[in-house]
């Protein structure tokens, strides 16, 4: 906890500068990436040894690696078909966004060479047809298709080959992949985190178990199963910027808020180091990604001095290494969240993507995040013709989500029109409808889960429902929805100060000590005068 506190204390310095923060994430000049022993047919101990590198940044979802180590393997070993087997998969990136069409066509270049190659035994023809199974399903159906395709696939390889726990591995990432968020039974999830723990306790070096373990257990019920994974991943693969920002996932399903800052931290410097060396400029999606985690996290501990200082680098930024997903979405989170966290509704109803470089049309419920701060922001400030406006920008692009076929993030964007929809509502003077409103957003908000892109919510619609009902003067009903969020949004700053606050207006002076304790205790080293920690502060004072 002391190397924490030091590190908060110096996060302006350390995000703004590129000197190493940790020195063993670089080992004279040779990446530590984890042990991985996937044999292939080849006579030349020399690939072998390329190949299980390559698989480790696979692994560790350092794509755009690992694709120039398959390849380079290619060139040094044309007959290694597993090597054009590699060049597919990583293009096939199967948590995060479809590939593109380029990526598409060089994904089938490559398997079409290892056709030409010929695989060398049964196993290593079912890793190609896995492969081939879902770019072809994808091509016909969707990508969805194409991932069901391949776990099927997997499956069938896992179990023709029991002995092989490279394709258990991933069979369980497979499974992971095709969970689907409404499914709150867990059950690939879990299928694939019991899988995974067998193989660990044989394999603790590996990087893709570590990592696929936090995958299969990020979620609120789940995630005690990975921490133990979670605090090791980061020192298997510390040259890798996606290992050492895993861990967080769990650290904040856990509210472990100081832990999470700490490995972002040097998630963005080592991920900004490897971008300056390769583009020189530019911003790189993996620190956006442990920016957006790293803002969160100062904003449940009540350091939002240090969230602001992350960012106001937003505006600067004029290039990026990959604008995908991760990188739009971080870019639009971190100003909304800093914004709706802290009540700036005047700086809320002025917000706007940025920066204007940034290709956000590809990404239009990224776009929503910012639209829906804005409603909000005009709803809680008086201003009603504006937050209806702004509901109904959402509702434009909901129509361009669903053009895009993403059923997951359309129900994204419907959670957020139906909370502007009920805080516009209640502006209004319509409170019944408002809450009506407010209570179905909640219900699909606990529907589904989150994606792995995001920490959480920008606000959770049940912690809303709370602070609506507060605002209606129900105290003893916002309660028990303050209560209800912070099960599965953990030690939210905002969730404990409504809960104390509905406690104390309820008459619950007991549980409402408790809250104010718990703030206290978790913002000892927050800002000063922050309105929340004043807040809890004088409660107690008044014991």
């Amino acid at each position: 906890m002391q190397r924490v506190r030091l590190l908060c204390l110096c996060i302006p310095a350390l995000l703004l500068t590129h000197e190493p923060v940790f020195s063993q994430t670089h080992h004279s000049g040779v990446k530590a990436l984890g042990t991985v022993d996937f044999p292939i047919s080849t006579d030349k101990p020399s690939t072998q040894q390329e190949f299980n590198k390559a698989m480790a940044l696979l692994h560790s979802f350092w794509y755009y690696e690992a694709v120039k180590e398959f390849h380079q393997l290619t060139i040094r070993d044309p007959q290694c078909t597993m090597a054009y087997w590699g060049v597919a998969m990583s293009y096939f990136r199967l948590l995060w966004e479809p590939p593109s069409d380029e990526e598409i066509q060089k994904a089938r270049n490559a398997l079409k060479a290892a056709r030409h190659v010929g695989a060398k035994t049964e196993r290593e023809q079912m890793y190609l047809d896995a492969i081939q199974a879902y770019y072809e399903s994808a091509d016909k159906d969707g990508h969805r298709a194409g991932l069901l395709a391949y776990e099927r696939a997997m499956e069938q390889l896992s179990e023709a080959f029991p002995e092989d726990q490279e394709a258990a591995i991933l069979y369980a990432l497979a499974l992971n992949a095709t969970s689907l968020k409404t499914d709150k039974t867990y059950a690939n999830n879990k299928k694939a985190g019991n899988i995974l723990l067998s193989i660990f306790k044989r394999q603790p070096n590996h990087p893709g178990v570590a990592h696929y373990i936090i995958h299969s257990f990020d979620s609120a019920p789940l995630a005690s199963e990975a921490l133990p994974a979670a605090r090791i991943y980061a020192a298997i693969a510390p040259s890798v910027p996606h290992a050492l920002h895993m861990p967080s996932h769990i650290f904040i399903r856990l509210g472990l808020y100081e832990e999470n800052i700490e490995t972002n931290i040097v998630s963005a410097r080592v991920a900004s180091e490897e971008v300056r060396k390769t583009n020189p400029g530019a911003t790189s999606f993996d620190a956006l990604h442990a920016y957006d985690y790293i803002v969160y996290g100062y904003l449940q501990i009540g350091q939002h001095r240090r969230a602001k200082e992350v960012i106001d680098r937003i505006p600067s930024m004029i290039g990026f290494d990959k604008p995908n997903l991760a990188a739009a979405y971080a870019l639009a989170a971190m100003p909304a969240r800093y914004i709706l966290e802290s009540s700036r509704w005047a700086e809320g109803i002025a917000l706007k993507p940025l920066p204007v470089s940034f290709p956000w049309e590809r990404y239009p419920w990224t776009e929503a995040l910012i639209v829906f701060t804005r409603s909000v922001s005009a709803a809680r400030s008086g201003n009603s013709a504006l937050a209806r406006s702004e509901v109904e920008r959402l509702q434009a692009l909901r129509k361009a989500t669903e053009e895009k076929n993403d059923p997951y993030w359309v129900s994204q964007i419907d959670i957020l029109r139906m909370s502007a929809e009920a805080w516009a509502l209640f502006r209004e003077g319509k409170q019944e409808e408002a809450e009506k409103m407010m209570r179905s957003s909640a219900d699909l908000d606990d529907a589904t889960d989150k994606h792995p892109v995001t920490p959480g919510s920008l606000i959770p619609a049940r912690e809303m429902l709370g602070s609506l009902l507060l605002a209606m003067n129900q105290p003893a009903q916002a309660l028990k929805e303050f209560e209800a969020s912070l099960v599965t949004s953990s030690k939210r700053l905002n969730g404990l100060v409504g809960a104390a606050q509905a406690a104390e207006q309820s008459g619950d002076h007991e549980k409402a000590q408790a809250y104010c304790m718990n703030i206290v205790a978790q913002c000892k080293e927050g800002d000063r005068a922050l309105p929340q920690v004043e807040y809890a502060r004088a409660a107690l004072t008044k014991k």
